[in-house]
């Protein structure tokens, strides 16, 4: 999915920025949905990259969405500077807790970061004065007034900065920090890698972009909520769409959003009532079938196909 065209992801960018103009509501919310997951899959597949499997997703964009609610709410701030704070703040308080966790690895810390959700949610409930308790909080108006247009254009913008992160990543030293990590941690840290500086700086970084989405997403709907806003399926679906797409890499979760995303919508019209049932035999087939995700399945063949 690298493509010979250096300019490719900008014409994608630009294509997405201009389809406002050329659809309607219902495409932009969609868009704007399946946007919101991309960026939230593309965060996790980061953190998988070092070999560490988290479910703290749906944690961290809770966090994110009433960090950024509540300081609306509390300071005046713009919608926007909330939205970043809401991010920084979710990213500060993964270091803090990384910092404690992150010398377990494997299932252990996957365990921990499971819990978290858990843990963000029975606070916000018994914080009823801050938080609004089990009720919730509900904002004056949603961000842009609910323009759909530009709503829209906020989520792209959250989802590209995860795409860009993403390279970076992908084309910096941290790469083969990472890849070194996952493949033989002993080796990494003879070769002189600070395996838990990396990975304390790779989980900050991924919970800030899952806090940006999670304040987003509060600012674009007016509400944040204790079952809401750290509800599972921001850290199911996400998942979902990376393992489609195809693990370790930038349009791996790109690709499985897009594909999963626009499924799980037109089943919802067809099957109101048995979508999730198709939807997770999707899921299973596409594992079982496409063990290397679509992208790392069809994309040695594509290149062959272009070679010949």
């Amino acid at each position: 999915m690298k493509g010979s065209n250096p300019f490719f992801p900008l014409i994608v960018l630009a294509v997405l920025f201009s389809l406002p103009f050329y659809t309607g509501v219902y495409v932009l919310n969609v868009m704007g949905i399946i946007l919101i997951y991309m960026a939230l899959a593309l965060s996790w597949d980061m953190l998988l990259r070092s070999g560490q499997i988290s479910f703290g997703m749906a944690g961290f964009f809770g966090v994110g969405g009433y960090g950024a609610a509540l300081l609306f709410l509390n300071t005046g701030v713009h919608p926007l500077v909330s939205i970043v704070l809401g991010g920084l703040l979710a990213g500060v308080l993964a270091w803090l807790i990384g910092s404690a966790v992150l010398q377990l690895r494997g299932m252990y810390f996957a365990i921990v970061t499971l819990a978290l959700a858990e843990i963000f949610r029975v606070i916000v409930r018994n914080l009823p004065d801050l938080t609004g308790g089990p009720e919730g909080t509900i904002l004056p108006q949603a961000v842009f007034a609910g323009n759909s247009t530009y709503t829209y254009w906020l989520v792209l913008g959250v989802a590209a900065l995860s795409v860009a992160v993403s390279e970076v990543f992908r084309h910096t030293r941290t790469h083969f920090a990472l890849t070194s990590i996952r493949n033989d941690e002993i080796v990494a840290k003879s070769s002189g890698i600070d395996v838990f500086k990396y990975l304390v700086f790779l989980f900050a970084v991924t919970s800030a972009i899952q806090g940006i989405t999670g304040g987003a997403y509060a600012h674009i709907y007016g509400f944040v909520s204790p079952e809401g806003s750290f509800s599972i399926d921001f850290t199911l679906l996400p998942i979902a769409m990376a393992l489609l797409g195809g693990m370790h890499s930038t349009w791996g979760p790109v690709v499985g959003a897009v594909v999963l995303g626009g499924v799980s919508e037109f089943l919802k019209l067809q099957i109101p009532y048995g979508h999730l049932m198709v939807y997770g035999i999707i899921i299973i087939a596409a594992i079982l079938f496409f063990p290397q995700g679509i992208v790392g399945t069809l994309g040695p063949r594509m290149k062959k196909t272009g070679s010949h």
